[in-house]
């Protein structure tokens, strides 16, 4: 209950700060348009809060938070005073409309930047993207590794991070190739080896996002520090906690083997659902001995496997490996540029794939999977949350510049055909199209609600 009300608490502040920006850019062009405001809403339905500014536009906070709108002067709307009619929406030019429709979405971007700006210059805790393996019959099979190699770049996009990693990788699901060029760290493996770049053949490369990243679908093996069989962690009401592990027992025998690493200690478990496991462990200097069975559940692939509900203590990460990513006051200008920029080129991809094909509807999300991500990113702290609100900054900028009529794309589609033809777009032709997109946008959002309840 605590994570639900924690991932809602956050996404509606997220969602508050980004409607807010999206208005506010409307709403700022269209005051130096000359255009009259009546309502800045943050939120559809009953005001829960109000107030009528100096300037004569009434500001409300509703209740429902999916949302917002800014109501201008327009006579297609309603009957304006004589007086006022020079400050109408509708009377302005249609260069100035196409501005004031524009600055919504320039305004998540401008948003997505400024908070990226933030979040480098605090600077984000990170771990270098090194990989230790490659998967047999997978494109990155090609890579022969014989210690472990950093990624450096992907298809010559300059990467630091598994994130970036992971970034890059998205943007090229459905590409007949990518490249990846290594470099080896020798603090971590004592070799010094050059700089290498391999061209992997992705043509058959396919995966389910929902089940397993990018990077271990190509068939990279992530580096992790080595697992100490400490056990760190027992589940509430699981079958561990039911035969009295505690945490801080340390794993001596299992079935009387000898402990040798935790791979093969989960394949023992896995493979022994509701049946009984006798594990030696040593707490406090003493060997005791428990027996546990390992209750039955099932893997992403509908497999029974068992589950005994402990983990490991995790060693640290190598020194060399860790790195605080954040930039000075002028740099961070640059970081958060080149970052926003990105994400836009990787949205723009995605949205094309989707329609390609490349990329499946069930990769779409919707609210809940947005607040999820909300209230993970807000629980690893600020710079992580700054990370996530302009990712979905971006993404809202982008979905608004889609050509369809209910949207401010498909706005700004009717005005530069009236800049094409020098008349407006028929009220009917108009209204047709208002119908069609409000249609498919809803469409849309019921496919993805229907893989967010589908995920939960």
């Amino acid at each position: 209950m605590i994570d639900f009300l924690w991932s809602l608490g956050s996404f509606i502040v997220a969602l508050g700060i980004l409607i807010t920006a999206h208005e506010y850019g409307h709403f700022w062009v269209a005051r130096r348009c000359g255009v009259k405001v009546e309502r800045f809403s943050i939120g559809f339905g009953k005001a829960i809060w109000r107030k009528v500014g100096k300037d004569g536009t009434e500001y409300v906070v509703a209740m429902i938070p999916l949302g917002g709108y800014v109501k201008m002067l327009d006579e297609r709307v309603e009957e304006v005073p004589a007086e006022l009619v020079d400050q109408a929406f509708n009377r302005k030019t249609v260069w100035q409309r196409i501005a004031i429709v524009s600055a919504g979405p320039i305004a998540n971007f401008i948003f997505a930047f400024a908070a990226l700006y933030l979040m480098y210059l605090i600077g984000t805790p990170s771990i270098k993207p090194v990989i230790d393996t490659t998967k047999l019959d997978s494109p990155a099979s090609v890579i022969q590794l014989v210690e472990p190699q950093q990624i450096i770049a992907v298809s010559g996009q300059k990467v630091r991070t598994w994130e970036e990693v992971n970034l890059a990788l998205v943007g090229h699901i459905g590409d007949d190739s990518i490249e990846l060029t290594l470099a080896s760290l020798p603090e971590l493996s004592g070799m010094d080896m050059p700089v290498r770049t391999f061209k992997l053949d992705t043509r058959n490369w396919v995966f389910d996002p929902e089940k397993e990243s990018p990077i271990t679908a190509l068939g990279l093996g992530i580096f992790r520090p080595g697992i100490d069989p400490t056990i760190a962690a027992v589940s509430k009401d699981s079958a561990a906690e039911q035969a009295g592990i505690i945490a801080g027992d340390k794993l001596v025998n299992i079935n009387g083997t000898q402990y040798s690493d935790w791979n093969a200690f989960v394949d023992v478990i896995q493979s022994s659902a509701n049946k009984n496991i006798n594990m030696t462990l040593l707490r406090q200097g003493e060997l005791i001995n428990v027996d546990v069975v390992p209750k039955a559940q099932q893997d992403p692939e509908g497999k029974t496997i068992g589950i005994v509900g402990i983990s490991p203590t995790q060693a640290p990460w190598p020194d060399n490996m860790r790195f605080e990513l954040e930039y000075g006051i002028v740099d961070s200008v640059v970081a958060a540029a080149d970052k926003t920029s990105q994400l836009v080129v990787v949205s723009f991809k995605m949205i094309g794939k989707l329609f390609t094909g490349d990329v499946s509807v069930k990769n779409l999300s919707g609210p809940i999977s947005i607040a999820q991500g909300a209230g993970a990113s807000a629980s690893y702290g600020l710079v992580y949350f700054l990370g996530f609100i302009a990712l979905i900054s971006v993404n809202l900028g982008i979905i608004n510049l889609m050509p369809l009529p209910v949207l401010d794309g498909g706005h700004l589609l009717y005005y530069f055909i009236e800049v094409i033809t020098g008349k407006p777009v028929p009220e009917k032709v108009q209204e047709i199209g208002f119908r069609f997109g409000a249609a498919l946008l809803l469409m849309l959002m019921g496919v993805a609600l229907f893989n967010d309840f589908a995920r939960l």
